[in-house]
């Protein structure tokens, strides 16, 4: 065996113990599955053994695996369950937590894939990691004027944030269920590159908030997992989290653009700071009524406690949208990054992957992959004039 197949054959052997420990079985239970002595299976893990076609097959059906999946020529990366029991000491116990990381780990490894079919590595722009200051506020707020401008983002509101990071930074980003604790995942490795999961349960505004928190992170702690967890109440909070928080609260409400709407906001009410006022600039900047309020208290252009105080009065922000006729914000629920979707489009056409793989990267059943697939492929050098006489 040459040195380069006793490289894949290596690889071989990690996908399938990764495969049987994402299954939760144990080698005992696997050989027992398998009729083996668990010694044959160890000796098999290990490459101590020579792994026979029919026992390769009958794992990948064991594990739910595909053969072109475990027989990929490429080293696996790093799993991310790893990374975050280094971070928080222990692996959570929720079991959608748990998935979600396992899932964000095969997505971003298909992103990957879909990447190497093409020869279309993602575009990045990271900039050199920052360190937490010492001052998180201060810190935060330089930092996220840093970014604006290193991004050309002037000063004003970030409506399209899941893009902006995918397609002007490179972040992989995917909408997936969380516990409704946890506001997101972030982990960053080598080969899969800077991954993150926002919670596709919750609200619209607090993904976006999420995922200028996952920025953050990114931004000052790349070699470092992180589990957002999203914090109701008084509780001590790490300088990394109230960094992350203040950056992302100045990255989505920036002080300048801020500051000139409101003001030109309130010249138009007669000076008057009114709920529909807060509503309306919240909607503006695309985020809620909450944490419009706490900026405007933070820059001093409202008074301190004035949410609180809002609050104790009764009002309701839903209603209060509805009766100015500001339209509800739907949460991200699209698994799926755009440029990852039209990946696997591209190498259908191209012949690279089956309709089969198809579905499988698109997590869809055929049908509906197939469809997405001819709404998609659709060349509109080919299409009439619609404008023809």
């Amino acid at each position: 065996m040459s040195t380069s197949e006793r490289g894949q054959y290596s690889w071989l052997l990690e996908r399938l113990r990764r495969a049987r420990q994402d299954r939760g079985l144990t080698q005992a239970q696997v050989a027992e599955q398998m009729g083996m002595a668990r010694t044959s299976l160890v000796a098999l893990e290990s490459g101590e053994r020579r792994l026979k076609p029919e026992e390769m097959v009958a794992l990948a059906g064991l594990y739910g695996q595909r053969l072109d999946e475990l027989l990929r020529p490429s080293e696996p990366p790093r799993e991310l369950a790893a990374q975050f029991r280094e971070s928080a000491g222990r692996m959570p116990e929720e079991d959608d937590l748990r998935h979600a990381t396992l899932a964000l780990q095969k997505l971003a490894e298909d992103y990957v894939e879909l990447e190497r079919l093409l020869d279309a590595p993602l575009p990045t722009s990271f900039p050199s990691p920052q360190t937490v200051p010492t001052d998180p506020v201060a810190g935060a707020e330089r930092l996220a004027t840093e970014e604006r401008g290193r991004l050309h983002l002037g000063d004003g509101p970030l409506p399209h944030l899941r893009e902006l990071l995918e397609n002007d930074v490179g972040l992989r980003v995917f909408s997936v269920p969380l516990p409704s604790r946890f506001g997101g995942l972030f982990a960053y490795d080598e080969q899969l590159g800077a991954c993150v999961a926002m919670n596709s349960r919750h609200r619209w505004e607090r993904q976006r908030f999420s995922l200028a928190h996952e920025f953050a992170h990114f931004l000052t702690r790349r070699d470092r997992a992180e589990i957002t967890v999203v914090i109701a109440g008084y509780r001590r909070v790490p300088a990394a989290e109230r960094f992350a928080d203040a950056f992302a609260q100045r990255l989505l409400m920036p002080a300048g653009g801020v500051t000139r709407r409101f003001e030109a906001a309130k010249t138009a009410s007669g000076g008057r700071v009114t709920p529909a006022l807060l509503l309306g600039q919240a909607d503006f900047w695309h985020v809620s009524a909450e944490a419009m309020a706490r900026r405007l208290e933070d820059l001093k252009l409202i008074k301190s406690g004035a949410w609180d105080q809002l609050v104790r009065r009764g009002l309701k922000p839903e209603e209060g949208r509805a009766l100015l006729g500001l339209q509800p914000r739907q949460a991200d629920t699209v698994l799926l990054p755009r440029r990852y979707v039209l990946l696997t489009v591209t190498a259908y056409r191209k012949g690279l992957i089956s309709e089969e793989r198809v579905a499988r990267f698109l997590r869809r059943d055929r049908v509906a992959a197939r469809r997405l697939v001819e709404e998609l492929d659709f060349d509109l050098d080919d299409a009439p004039d619609l404008d023809a006489r």
